[in-house]
C-alpha cells in the first residue's frame, strides 16, 4: 500500500468512528427512575415492613409507601442523597456496606445485585420520580 492509500483508510475509519459516536449521543441510555424501576423493588421486598403500623416503620420512622415517603426519610435523617449512593443510608444498608446487626431486607433473601445496582444507579443519577 502507497502512502496515499493508507492515509485515504486512516481517515475512512476516523469518520466511521465519529460517526458510531454521534449515533450513540442520540440515542441516550434510558434514566432509572423510582416509578419505573425502584418502586417496584422496594415494594416488593421492602414495603412489607416499612408501612404505616408495621413493625419497620415503627422503630425506624421511615415509610416506603411512596416515593414522597422515602425522601422525607426516617426518624434518624434522610436516607436517599441525590446524586451520592455511598452516602445514601438506603443504599449502604442494602448493599451490606452498612456494620448493623440486622441485614435489609430483615428476614427475608437480600435483594439481588441487579435490584441493587438498580438503586444504586438511581439515587447516583439524582433519586427521580418519573
Amino acid at each position: 500500500m502507497n502512502i496515499r492509500a493508507i492515509s485515504l483508510v486512516v481517515i475512512a475509519l476516523v469518520v466511521a468512528g465519529l460517526a458510531a459516536c454521534d449515533k450513540q449521543a442520540e440515542s441516550p441510555l434510558k434514566k432509572v427512575t423510582y416509578v419505573d424501576d425502584v418502586g417496584p423493588i422496594l415494594e416488593e421486598h421492602c414495603a412489607g415492613c416499612h408501612l404505616a403500623g408495621e413493625k419497620g416503620a415503627e422503630s425506624s420512622g421511615l415509610l416506603m409507601d411512596s416515593y414522597e415517603s422515602l425522601m422525607k426519610g426516617s426518624r434518624f435523617g434522610r436516607v436517599i442523597e441525590p446524586g451520592s449512593a455511598t452516602t445514601s443510608s438506603l443504599y449502604i444498608i442494602i448493599s451490606g456496606k452498612a456494620r448493623l446487626t440486622v441485614s435489609m431486607p430483615h428476614g427475608t433473601e437480600p435483594l439481588s445485585d441487579e435490584q441493587i445496582e438498580t438503586i444504586r444507579v438511581w439515587i447516583e443519577e439524582g433519586a427521580i420520580e418519573n
